[in-house]
């Protein structure tokens, strides 16, 4: 195992605290909290919250491609995420001192600029660690890369709501502002053990706009074409879902649920999936037919339907005047984060042995813009929200959109013919 892994995991572990923690009080902070210059509540409608929730995860999965080419031409990964995580650390104390519309236009514009920025490098760096004689732990190390993830997802998005409603704005966006700082210290830390690749220059211009180069990231582009409605859906878990968990019954487990700590359910069933999958599922599933990771995103396309089904179904509740339980969001989400482990994981793995190895960073870029359009595509149909008479008929709208996403993917589980390269021994 590579000596450089702790720290990659520990960092991210810390990062994705910080983010999650402040994502998951968005919408809430922008519709209970938002302030004008002269500290009176200046709030947005669900409709503005959600748009604007959607436009900010846009932004930061569109400036992927931007951290990518400063990695790959010009300072390398390791550099790039250093002084991008400073521009991160500087988003978060935007948020903290100032909780006015002008504080949350900065605060969250420097946050995509630097969460957006290192994300292509941050995975790719991972995979860097790698030759070919260990290069069979790759997927064992995506999966522990995910759950850290999850794990620092899943403390935040229990603990910032409660600081949020009891502590305020100051506190709730401070605290992941100090593990984002935490997390730039680990980093910084692991200078010495990490495998460095350095950047491609000029180089890596020639590798892109080569025939090999066009077609590897034109053929991943298809993938990521059918994966970006999968995101379109699974990012209103932190805006529709928890406007719609507002009109739920919140009591479930003996506890009283806050609707945007219902979102850490989604981290939890990954802890509980993600070594699941990867350690019995898969192998039993290989022994009848071979698992690839085409057919894993296939299934996990389909999965995503039933999800939003649900949701549907319980919009059709709240519209009729009914109060159902929060345990139907907890079983949408279940059902959803089976399809996030078959398809984000694996396609993160996948993007990293499909990519020309001066182009990694660059091929992670264009797996994030896959979010980034999803989410454009939410916030354009939120735009008619207002025109939706039958809410319910959000929500099933956008089941159908991802039942034809997968029956399509089909053709391309079948036409695809793989390429992977790896790294030589370091």
């Amino acid at each position: 195992m590579p000596q450089g892994i702790p720290y990659i995991i520990g960092n991210e572990l810390a990062e994705r605290f910080s983010f999650y923690g402040m994502k998951c009080i968005l919408v809430v902070f922008m519709t209970k909290y938002l302030m004008d210059h002269n500290g009176n509540l200046n709030t947005m409608t669900n409709e503005e919250a959600t748009y604007w929730y959607h436009l900010f995860t846009s932004a930061v999965y569109y400036t992927p491609i931007i951290g990518a080419i400063i990695s790959d031409v010009f300072l390398g990964k390791y550099k790039t995420i250093l002084i991008l995580s400073i521009v991160y650390c500087l988003g978060h104390l935007t948020l903290a001192i100032d909780e006015t519309a002008w504080g949350l236009a900065v605060g969250l514009s420097l946050i995509s600029v630097g969460a957006g920025g290192i994300k292509p490098c941050v995975s790719a760096h991972v995979g860097d660690q790698f030759g070919k004689s260990n290069s069979f732990l790759l997927e064992k190390v995506f999966s522990w890369f995910y759950l850290s993830i999850n794990l620092g997802a899943f403390i935040s998005t229990m603990l910032t709501p409660i600081l949020l409603q009891y502590y305020g704005s100051h506190i709730a966006f401070g605290i992941p502002g100090i593990l984002m700082l935490i997390a730039t210290i680990l980093f910084w830390m692991g200078r010495h053990t990490f495998i460095h690749i350095p950047p491609g220059g000029y180089k890596f211009l020639k590798e892109v706009f080569s025939k090999e180069g066009l077609t590897a990231i034109g053929k991943l582009c298809i993938i990521y074409i059918f994966i970006a409605p999968f995101w379109s859906l699974f990012d209103q878990t932190g805006s529709t879902w928890v406007i719609q968990a507002e009109n739920l019954n919140r009591h479930w487990l003996g506890i009283e649920w806050l609707p945007s700590q219902i979102q850490a359910i989604n981290p939890i069933m990954i802890l509980i999936f993600a070594p699941t999958f990867t350690y019995f599922l898969y192998p039993k599933i290989n022994k009848y037919f071979e698992l690839t990771p085409l057919r894993k995103i296939n299934i996990g396309l389909f999965l995503t339907v039933p999800s939003f089904l649900i949701i549907g179904y319980l919009q059709s509740q709240i519209d009729m005047g009914l109060t159902p339980s929060i345990a139907w969001q907890v079983l949408a989400y279940a059902i959803l984060t089976a399809a996030e482990v078959l398809i984000s994981i694996t396609c993160l793995e996948f993007s990293y042995t499909q990519a020309p190895n001066t182009m990694k960073s660059i091929i992670m870029g264009f797996f994030m813009l896959s979010i980034a359009i999803g989410n454009t595509f939410t916030m354009s149909v939120n735009s008619f929200i207002t025109n939706v008479d039958d809410g319910a008929s959000f929500f099933f709208f956008f089941a159908k959109v991802m039942l034809l996403t997968a029956l399509l993917f089909i053709f391309v589980v079948k036409y695809f013919k793989p390429k992977t390269y790896l790294h030589e021994e370091k």
